[in-house]
């Protein structure tokens, strides 16, 4: 496949297409936005962008130290210095932290972006970080995080988002088939 925005074969965008990202995916954490959007990223000869990664190498540490260490302020300044970053790479694929969504800056941004929206559920999502198991009481309720974050959120992604794909049921493959298949124009339609 040759690099997108060039329009040529195997390129799902024409010549005349406007520049940016091919595809940003945006939604909750676990649901597969870094293993998709490598897949896709290979499918079609991209750069692929994970702003949670390019976070993690500014700050010289995983997103969960940042929050601890340097407090919710800081990591949200990274993630909005990340996105903006990400959001300017022609042809890439961008994997938008999870809650980057809520960044008005970040928003406006997105806006006429191709954005698919990886929709996944609580369950699922507890399932995925091994929140669905039997605990220790933990204090500050991590599943009542969880589902409070997803309830948050969920109407943002939606938004924001040209194409829904449900991930709950669905293997890596089968998702990046379908966003690949709405790039491409190939008769898929927003769920």
């Amino acid at each position: 496949m040759t690099a997108p925005g060039t329009g040529l074969p195997g390129d799902p965008r024409g010549p005349g297409d406007p520049r940016g990202p091919l595809v940003v995916l945006v939604g909750p954490p676990a649901a597969g936005k870094s293993v998709v959007g490598t897949m896709l990223a290979g499918q079609f000869g991209a750069a692929f962008v994970d702003t949670d990664a390019d976070v993690e190498a500014v700050a010289g540490k995983p997103v969960g130290d940042i929050f601890v260490d340097d407090g919710e302020p800081i990591f949200r300044d990274l993630e909005r210095a990340a996105a903006a970053r990400a959001l300017a790479a022609d042809g890439a694929v961008v994997a938008l932290g999870s809650g980057a969504v809520l960044d008005p800056d970040i928003q406006e941004r997105l806006a006429g972006q191709p954005v698919a929206y990886l929709a996944a559920g609580f369950a699922a999502i507890a399932r995925r970080l091994g929140l669905d198991r039997p605990r220790v009481i933990i204090p500050g309720n991590p599943r009542g995080r969880l589902r409070s974050m997803l309830e948050e959120r969920r109407p943002v992604y939606e938004l924001l988002a040209a194409f829904t794909v449900p991930s709950d049921d669905l293997a890596p493959e089968e998702i990046t088939d379908e966003i690949a298949a709405w790039l491409g124009g190939q008769g898929a339609t927003t769920r």
